[in-house]
C-alpha cells in the first residue's frame, strides 16, 4: 500500500461515502416505493422520483458509479480516477439542472433537496483531489 497516507483516508472516506451512494441507487432500482416509504418519503416525493425521465436515471448512474469507480481508481493509483471523477461531477450537475430548473424536486423535497447541494461538493472535492495527486506524481 505505497503512497501518501491522505491518499488512504480519502480512499477510506470515499468508499464509505460514494458506497451509500450506490446503496441508494440500487435500492431505488431494485425495491423502488417500499424503500421510498422506509426513507420516510411522501406519496408526493414518491410521486415525483416515479416521474423521473430515463436520461435522469442515466445520469444518476453516472454520478453515483463513476464516484465509487473513481475511489477505486484512487486506490489503484491509476490515473483513470480523474477520468471517473470528472464523468461523476458531469453527472451531479445535470441532475442539479433537472432537480432545480426542470422539475418541481426542490419545492417536493423541502429541506431534503439540500442534500443535492452536499453531494455536489463532494463531487468537487473528489475530482479536485484526483487532479492533486495526479499533478504530484501519485497516479500512474
Amino acid at each position: 500500500m505505497r503512497g501518501p497516507w491522505h491518499l488512504w483516508v480519502v480512499v477510506v472516506l470515499g468508499v464509505l461515502w460514494n458506497g451509500f451512494g450506490a446503496y441508494d441507487f440500487l435500492m431505488s432500482m431494485i425495491r423502488g416505493e417500499a424503500y421510498f416509504r422506509e426513507m420516510g418519503m411522501t406519496d408526493a416525493q414518491i410521486a415525483l422520483q416515479n416521474a423521473m425521465p430515463v436520461w435522469m436515471t442515466g445520469v444518476w448512474a453516472l454520478g453515483v458509479w463513476g464516484a465509487l469507480g473513481g475511489v477505486l481508481l484512487l486506490a489503484l493509483r491509476s490515473r483513470y480516477a480523474v477520468i471517473a471523477f470528472a464523468g461523476s461531477l458531469a453527472g451531479v450537475i445535470a441532475m442539479l439542472v433537472y432537480n432545480y430548473l426542470l422539475s418541481d424536486y426542490a419545492k417536493l423535497m423541502g429541506a431534503a433537496a439540500s442534500m443535492m447541494w452536499i453531494i455536489f461538493a463532494g463531487a468537487v472535492f473528489f475530482l479536485a483531489y484526483a487532479l492533486f495527486v495526479r499533478k504530484r506524481g501519485v497516479l500512474r
